[in-house]
């Protein structure tokens, strides 16, 4: 599989590898949980921590986006990228791991420290996405890419097989051990597996691209970022394209961060919940490696829509699924569900990237994927608190995914309005 990259290229891909744990672990399944049960734990109700979930997510999100612009024009300096890069990653493995030494009852010292890992997960993934300008050329980028995510949800398969392992036991009646020990692993073994393939991304990668440090360029960081944005208004095609990518990318993120959540609210098993999920790796993987062959030949264009258009049936579908139907068929729902995400996630995410890289002048490339970051990781802003709202206003979250639809449809319609092929945009 790694045979057709350079030195570079592997390093950088395998960071994809050493991150993607957190989100399926801590993002998509078992913190979620764990939320949960702490929060009724605590004598909290379901629907309404399904709604502090939400909110939390909301938080951590807009943090995050509002750090990436500053974070671009401060990794635009020579010899600052791996700087930061590293400070970002030191954080998110560290409050990772702390999750697992809050008393479970502290069920809002638990959702603090996991937007503080989160600010450090989307920190260094900001830097590592600026970094594929550095490590390959616009002729390799989307197979680069697109092998990135795909390495990246097949690898977190093993690390999260064990992590379930003891949850599924329990479950059964196998092991006696208490569930919260169960996911305190889980927590730690994202910590350490992080920790080990960051490694190369260390020793390997290096910033190619990018300007001197001037006298004082820590504040003037802060100030680029108005240069910035002026910059991007000067290239129609990039704003509309951010305009289109923040809305796909808020629908996206959103069912990611509620499905498990709205899975537990409806009564399905936790240990269904994670099989789907598992399985779901085993879509990813090959799906988004798939949609960088198919985006050499059908243009990326082209497969972003395919993407979109599949995430508009996921919210159909979700739409069908609500309280007091058969525990079979909610099931038989989740599992496609799951299947449709599989197909869709990874692609339209590692061909966003790509194409972006694509279109953004080299020489500006840190600075502009700033802004791309934020658009990535304000993305579920409106989806978040739109499920949050309506979960709390009617007790019925289900009806959230209406609006997440919406932003899909939305998304594809701004989507019309950029170059089908990057080779027609003038840089």
């Amino acid at each position: 599989m790694f045979k057709w990259l350079t030195k570079k290229e592997r390093a950088w891909v395998l960071y994809d590898l050493a991150e993607s744990p957190y989100t399926i672990t801590i993002m998509a399944t078992i913190m979620g949980m764990y939320f949960l049960s702490s929060f009724e734990y605590a004598g909290g109700d379901i629907v309404r921590g399904q709604s502090h979930w939400g909110f939390a997510n909301t938080a951590a999100t807009l943090v995050a986006g509002l750090m990436a612009p500053v974070i671009g024009t401060l990794t635009g300096f020579i010899g600052k990228k791996k700087m930061v890069f590293g400070f970002f990653v030191a954080f998110g493995i560290l409050t990772t791991a702390g999750i697992a030494f809050i008393p479970q009852h502290l069920w809002f010292a638990l959702l603090l420290m996991y937007i503080m890992s989160y600010i450090g997960w989307s920190g260094a993934n900001k830097v590592y996405n600026a970094f594929l300008v550095d490590v390959t050329s616009n002729e390799r980028m989307n197979r680069v890419s697109t092998m990135g995510f795909g390495v990246g949800y097949l690898g977190c398969v093993p690390p999260f097989i064990v992590s379930i392992i003891p949850i599924v036991l329990i479950q059964m009646g196998v092991i006696d051990m208490q569930m919260v020990t169960a996911y305190r692993i889980a927590f730690l073994i994202t910590a350490v597996w992080w920790i080990v393939l960051s490694l190369p991304m260390f020793r390997q990668v290096k910033q190619e691209y990018g300007t001197e440090p001037e006298e004082g360029y820590i504040c003037k960081s802060f100030i680029n970022v108005w240069h910035t944005i002026k910059e991007i208004c000067k290239h129609k095609h990039i704003v509309l394209f951010l305009i289109a990518f923040f809305l796909y990318s808020d629908g996206v993120s959103s069912i990611i961060y509620m499905a498990t959540v709205v899975g537990t609210g409806l009564g399905i098993e936790q240990t269904t919940l994670l099989l789907v999920l598992l399985a779901m790796q085993f879509v990813l993987g090959p799906f988004s490696i798939l949609y960088g062959r198919l985006a050499d030949k059908f243009g990326i264009k082209t497969m972003i829509y395919v993407g979109i258009a599949t995430y508009i049936v996921i919210c159909f579908v979700a739409l069908q699924m609500h309280e007091g139907q058969d525990i079979r068929f909610l099931t038989m729902l989740f599992w496609l569900l799951g299947m449709l995400v599989g197909t869709a996630q990874g692609g339209i995410q590692a061909l966003s990237r790509s194409y972006f890289g694509k279109i953004v002048p080299k020489e500006k490339s840190n600075e502009f994927f700033g802004f791309y970051n934020i658009f990535g990781r304000l993305a579920s802003i409106i989806g978040t608190s739109l499920f949050a709202i309506i979960a709390l206003v009617t007790g019925r979250p289900h009806l959230g995914i209406a609006g997440i639809g919406v932003l899909f449809i939305a998304a594809a319609i701004v989507f019309k309005f950029v170059p089908s092929d990057s080779s027609s945009v003038e840089m």
